[in-house]
């Protein structure tokens, strides 16, 4: 009878032990070590897409079209005519200072010019008949055109109490208040054009046979992170900088659209080599371990680790430039979960169905 209840112990605790060996709810594991469930994962195939290494760099846009409007004449400011923010064009009048001293200068200087030029005409037959002396006559011909040159300097600085735009943009600057005296070459406005900025870029010299004049390139401003804008490397400069080892590349922006400013800080992707129709795969899909780049393909349901070749990477994509081809599904979401020669139940990323 003992023994009998000894059998039925041994015999109840193996049956326990074999339970807890096989747990409730989990996946049966075979005898290679990979799960007999298969396992949700998302595939695409890779794309045949034009791709370019790129070079990041950082900047703050600027403008060319950038000039500070500088008094000609002293005088107070008796009139403003624009505000920050305004459009003007090249010539138009910005401002303008009490003129009239310089208004009295030049019509003296006038009348003048004129007094001159009467005497020089009545001696202008006396000369003719040999009646003066041709020193004389020629005294009075200098006479006039000095007076004219006068004439002429009064004229335009009695113009110069308009203060006028040097170049047409915005007004990005008031510097001179109602009222206020202003002295010569004193700055009184400044005048951005927004239309076309610039950026200038600074390259290490170990790059530079990387880039040439006409180079593609798009720049991300934080106030916009959503939006992506085209620039183009206008000229590189021939020297290096001898304190930081760069060269300085110039980018072209056009702000037609004028949703940039000078002064954004900028990051800049410039575009320097370009690899047409290349096989890319989404960068999301790559396995990096032990220096080698590899990603899981499916086929039949079950997923092979497969090594690749990568070449540039640029964005969210990849270049494969060996070890896949056109029509291999690629896991794109759920590798992490995966073995070799897991099943796996596939989805392709633009469909709605898996399928084993």
């Amino acid at each position: 009878m003992t023994n009998l209840r000894l059998c039925v112990s041994i015999l109840a605790a193996s049956a326990a032990l074999g339970l807890a060996g096989c747990g409730v709810g989990e996946a049966s594991v075979n005898e290679q070590g990979t799960t007999s469930t298969p396992v949700p994962v998302e595939v695409a195939l890779p794309q045949r897409a034009d791709i370019y290494a790129t070079y990041d760099a950082t900047t703050t846009i600027g403008s060319e079209g950038d000039a500070p409007v500088l008094a000609r004449v002293a005088g107070e400011i008796v009139e403003l005519l624009v505000e920050e923010g305004d459009w003007v064009s090249e010539g138009q009048v910005l401002a303008r200072l009490d003129g009239e001293r310089l208004r009295l200068e030049m019509l003296a200087a006038k009348a003048d010019l004129e007094k001159a030029r009467g005497e020089y005409e009545r001696y202008l037959d006396l000369n003719k008949r040999g009646l003066v002396s041709e020193a004389m006559f020629e005294g009075l011909r200098y006479d006039v055109d000095a007076l004219n040159a006068n004439y002429k300097l009064k004229k335009l600085n009695y113009g110069y109490s308009n203060i006028r735009a040097t170049i047409a943009g915005y007004v990005s600057d008031r510097s001179v208040k109602l009222g206020q005296n202003i002295m010569i070459d004193e700055e009184t406005f400044r005048i951005t054009d927004t239309g076309q900025l610039v950026a200038y870029l600074q390259i290490p010299q170990t790059e530079l046979s990387k880039f040439a004049a006409g180079h593609a390139a798009t720049l991300q401003v934080d106030s916009m992170p959503a939006e992506t804008f085209p620039a183009e490397i206008l000229r590189i400069s021939p020297t290096i900088d001898m304190r930081n080892g760069t060269f300085r590349a110039t980018a072209f922006i056009d702000n037609s659209e004028g949703k940039l400013a000078p002064g954004m800080f900028a990051r800049f992707s410039i575009a320097y080599e370009k690899h047409a129709a290349a096989l890319t795969v989404p960068a999301i899909s790559l396995i990096e371990e032990d220096d080698e780049t590899s990603v899981y393909v499916v086929t039949d349901g079950e997923v092979s680790r497969r090594r690749i070749e990568i070449g540039i990477v640029s964005n969210e994509r990849v270049e494969v430039l060996d070890g896949l081809d056109d029509n291999d599904q690629i896991v794109v979401v759920g590798q992490t979960a995966l073995r070799d020669g897991s099943k796996v139940l596939a989805r392709l990323d633009d469909a709605d169905n898996f399928a084993g």
